[in-house]
């Protein structure tokens, strides 16, 4: 079965595996879902029977991969060689594009002349300025990891290899959103993404499975599990966002690339969604684990989520199947107090993974980070407004900087 569009397999080649043990990490728990499992590498069968099918069942003339965990670069140069060497053999003259999803621990000399030669992008997880990023992001002995990740920043930037920084957003790093700003501008960072930490303490569900965090089959139920003590609160991510973007929108458009701002641009140019989170409807972008085994979503491998496996079924059909078209539909279902809200064509509900929360009616399925987002998506309006009518202009959404200069008076509508 072949496809006219393209999907997206995010490939986990060393499954939940990682030299870190980051509080906040929702992925590390799902060892326990493997308990018999002691080698998580994935087998060479497996990789090759993905490579072959993911770039053979796709029309399109481009096909990307993204390779992530746990913690890819575990696994070593030797498997990637491996990977580059089969998708030479199976491309069929489609162009091949690798990003790699890296707590950068593990980068050296070796790997910046790897990457480099092979076009690989790079998403460095690098949450702040040590204080910030030490506070979680620890080695399993309970090591800092600041200095070695600073190290690689400096490795991939000497080899000129793409970054995009993914910074996560904490219940205290929030408070310290121009800190963490500034400390990306010093250090070279121009592409970023900032990523907000919603997480809730395990459900019933979840203690069945020997994890930790629970699992979105508790999303419409009527207990009260709190979110853990790190995960980020709403209105103060929306305060993060907006002081980030005042500082943004005066000084560096178009120099310093911020996904979370880009995305919005999108919506308020009236274009397809290009992040799934703010997407009418997902399920484009599904998971393999490192056994072939594939799921609905990253966020959603749990058993009752998995569509089959690479090894016996088509990724197209995996895609198309009647479970993952209703898993896609499900998104769209949104509360009434969503449908008629101003900012829905921005938010799109968000993550259903994050709609646990109640509408002032008493509907349940709010997504958490509600009042954050109305408040951020409001602010930054009159200047998406602008900047759209730059770009309608043939004229570079950067020239807001010179606008704004003076009073901004566009009239505000939705």
């Amino acid at each position: 079965m072949s496809g006219t569009r393209g999907i997206h397999i995010l490939a986990k080649p060393v499954g939940p595996l990682c030299n870190l043990n980051c509080k906040y990490c929702f992925y590390t728990e799902k060892v326990a879902m493997y308990a018999e499992k002691k080698d998580f590498r994935m087998a060479d069968n497996v990789l090759e029977t993905y490579i072959h099918k993911y770039i053979s069942s796709q029309s399109v003339p481009e096909v990307s991969f993204v390779w992530q965990g746990g913690e890819p670069t575990l696994l070593g140069l030797e498997f990637f060689q491996r990977v580059v060497e089969l998708q030479q053999k199976y491309s069929g003259g489609k162009k091949i594009v690798n990003s790699l999803q890296t707590n950068g621990t593990l980068l050296d000399e070796h790997w910046g002349k790897f990457l480099k030669t092979n076009d690989f992008l790079v998403g460095l997880s690098l949450d702040g300025p040590e204080s910030v990023h030490d506070r979680y992001r620890l080695t399993r002995s309970g090591q800092p990891t600041f200095d070695k990740v600073m190290q690689s920043l400096t490795i991939l930037q000497e080899y000129e290899i793409p970054v995009n920084v993914l910074s996560c957003v904490t219940k205290e790093s929030a408070y310290k959103p121009l800190e963490i700003y500034h400390f990306f501008k010093e250090h070279g960072v121009d592409f970023i993404q900032f990523i907000p930490i919603v997480e809730r303490q395990a459900d019933e569900a979840a203690k069945k499975l020997g994890l930790r965090l629970a699992t979105p089959a508790s999303l419409n139920s009527d207990k009260k599990m709190g979110v853990t003590a790190w995960s980020v609160e709403p209105e103060v991510y929306g305060d993060f966002l907006i002081t980030i973007f005042d500082e943004w929108v005066k000084n560096d458009v178009g120099s310093i690339h911020i996904m979370n701002f880009e995305w919005a641009l999108t919506a308020w140019l009236g274009l397809p969604a290009t992040v799934c989170v703010f997407a009418e409807q997902c399920g484009e972008s599904v998971v393999m684990e490192h056994d072939g085994g594939v799921f609905s979503c990253d966020h959603y491998v749990y058993p009752q989520y998995c569509l089959g496996s690479i090894l016996t079924s088509d990724p197209y059909a995996m895609v198309d199947s009647e479970k993952q078209c209703q898993f896609s539909k499900n998104k769209g279902v949104v509360p009434q107090y969503c449908q008629t809200c101003e900012v829905e064509f921005a938010c799109h509900g968000e993550c259903p993974k994050h709609r646990f929360g109640m509408t002032p009616d008493g509907q349940i399925g709010l997504n958490y980070l509600c009042a954050g987002y109305k408040k951020y998506f409001r602010h930054i309006h009159p200047y998406m407004k602008v900047m759209c009518q730059l770009i309608e202009n043939d004229l570079s959404a950067a020239k807001i900087m010179d606008v704004i200069k003076g009073p901004l008076v566009v009239k505000r509508t939705k």
